[in-house]
């Protein structure tokens, strides 16, 4: 969903806005709704603004609230609506760990 020439409705704030959508890095239902009145359209960029899914799950929990959230704000079915691009997540690792992993008890 990438049509930029839609005409969203006016934003107004909800009852349930301060729900916790995703909690790993505390991201509202409200904040979701008003990215996409800012033009935030795909979850991707979604992802990228806000970081939903990008905490210790990785989107596990919050996903799929996210794509009906952005879905309702559009107005389509969250079908049509690509899923994020997803990345392994990336940190240093000291080689200890990885010469572990190769079976050797005491390294």
């Amino acid at each position: 969903m990438s049509d930029r020439t839609r005409k969203l409705r006016e934003f107004r704030q909800e009852e349930d806005d301060d729900r916790i959508i995703c909690r790993c890095e505390e991201i509202t239902k409200g904040e979701i709704r008003k990215a996409v009145h800012e033009g935030m359209f795909t979850l991707t960029e979604i992802r990228r603004y806000l970081r939903t899914g990008m905490g210790l799950c990785q989107g596990q929990t919050c996903s799929k609230m996210v794509r009906q959230i952005v879905a309702k704000e559009l107005q389509v079915s969250p079908d049509t609506l690509e899923p994020a691009t997803a990345r392994a997540p990336m940190r240093p690792v000291e080689m200890w760990v990885l010469a572990r992993e190769g079976g050797e008890a005491d390294v």
